[in-house]
């Protein structure tokens, strides 16, 4: 005789999930640093790029604009940034 026990999936409550929907919304202190070097969008692509190839190397490209996009934004001298 087998038994199956199969435990019913739990879901949130669609009140919940809004909320949560909220809150992702909201920017964090991450975003909000993030916004505030005026590099957000190549921040975006460069770490696009990363999540799909894995590989920093295959990225170049979106770091390079990311890093034009930072010395332009002013964003080496007010971080102390060096060129290596």
């Amino acid at each position: 005789m087998t038994s199956n026990n199969k435990v019913p999936e739990q879901r949130p409550s669609a009140s919940a999930a809004a909320t949560a929907s909220q809150q992702d919304d909201e920017p964090d202190e991450w975003d909000k640093r993030i916004f505030s070097t005026g590099c957000s969008d190549e921040n975006a692509r460069l770490t696009d790029c990363y999540y799909e190839k894995k590989d920093w190397r295959l990225c170049k490209n979106e770091m390079e604009r990311f890093r034009q996009c930072w010395k332009l934004q002013g964003n080496d001298r007010r971080t102390d940034t060096k060129d290596v």
